[in-house]
């Protein structure tokens, strides 16, 4: 949804050590090795992530400790903002991570994890659960599935889980 604190000191997604992103996209198949950003991240693996068709962004730009301490309308702003991010880019999947945030996001109060029923200008939306340690019931690996199932999706799972 938003860079964590120390994402936007080092200037990476999913950069606090012991986030489950970067093992969950490993052990879903989507990369082939585990990406360390806990200190931003390398030439190496900007490259790995172009190479599999994965692409990062926030929501929101603002850096807060806790996703919970954006407001709805810092949200909704994002959603609206991320149709020009789609219309530039044309990725094959949107996914995003955290049901809560993509309620208030996308105004759909009722959506569950997982494919949705709509579409962001035509491109298929998902979401998926936060890695965020603060979401203690997912582990590595139903993470690692779900990004797995939605990477499967749109053809970016290259390597086996």
């Amino acid at each position: 949804m938003n860079p964590g604190l120390w994402t936007a000191v080092v200037n990476a997604p999913f950069a606090r050590p012991g986030n489950r992103f970067w093992p969950a996209l490993e052990a879903g198949g989507v990369l082939p090795r585990r990406v360390d950003a806990s200190r931003g991240l390398r030439t190496a693996d900007r490259e790995l992530l172009l190479s599999r068709g994965v692409g990062i962004t926030n929501l929101v730009n603002r850096a807060t400790a806790r996703a919970d301490e954006l407001s709805r309308e810092e949200l909704r702003q994002g959603a609206r903002d991320l149709q020009q991010v789609v219309r530039y880019t044309h990725p094959r999947l949107i996914a995003v991570a955290g049901i809560v945030a993509y309620r208030e996001a996308f105004e759909d109060p009722h959506a569950v994890q997982g494919p949705q029923p709509r579409e962001l200008c035509g491109v298929p939306l998902w979401v998926l659960p936060n890695p965020s340690g603060l979401n203690a019931h997912e582990t590595v690996a139903s993470l690692g599935l779900a990004l797995g199932r939605a990477a499967a999706t749109a053809g970016l799972v290259l390597s086996a889980p």
